[in-house]
């Protein structure tokens, strides 16, 4: 059997990840990480005032599972995040990198509204129940937009 993971496999097991977290489906999003999954979440700036909240560094599916849980229970429901532009970056061996945006949003006073944006780099591989990922790194934006031509080469080439 083929460990090659399609385009379109790889986008429905992303959005279906998000959707468990909105909605605070615990045994699935359990389900999508393996067992030596390492997890990592920070600002772009690293220096956002709310820098401990959201940085975790964490290996294993049951730390993962522990902040996480947390972390959405601490979260305003409806919340809603959308994983587009969804494309490969490489492959190592049964595993596919991907690399996407992540946009947030929440309902307040009746209107949906943008509460966090980013880029989300993860490794997924077939595991013996189905996709799972092996890596997840969100990468949060909260640094103030300026024209691109005011960014050094060496800061745009981060991105």
């Amino acid at each position: 059997m083929s460990n090659d993971i399609t385009l379109s496999e790889l986008s429905e097991f992303i959005a279906g990840f998000w959707y468990h977290y909105d909605e605070a489906h615990r045994d699935e999003l359990a389900a999508a990480f393996a067992e030596d999954v390492r997890y990592i979440s920070r600002s772009d700036s690293g220096a956002s005032p709310f820098e401990e909240l959201m940085s975790p560094e964490l290996t294993g599916r049951e730390s993962v599972m522990e902040w996480m849980w947390q972390h959405r229970q601490d979260s305003p429901y409806p919340l809603r995040h959308h994983g587009t532009n969804i494309h490969r970056t490489g492959t190592d061996g049964d595993t596919v990198r991907a690399r996407f945006y992540i946009f947030v949003n929440q309902i307040a006073n009746y209107v949906p509204f943008a509460v966090s944006s980013g880029v989300a780099n993860v490794a997924v591989r077939r595991g013996a129940k189905g996709l799972e990922f092996t890596e997840m790194e969100v990468i949060l934006d909260t640094t103030n937009s300026v024209n691109l031509s005011e960014l050094t080469a060496d800061s745009a080439a981060g991105s």
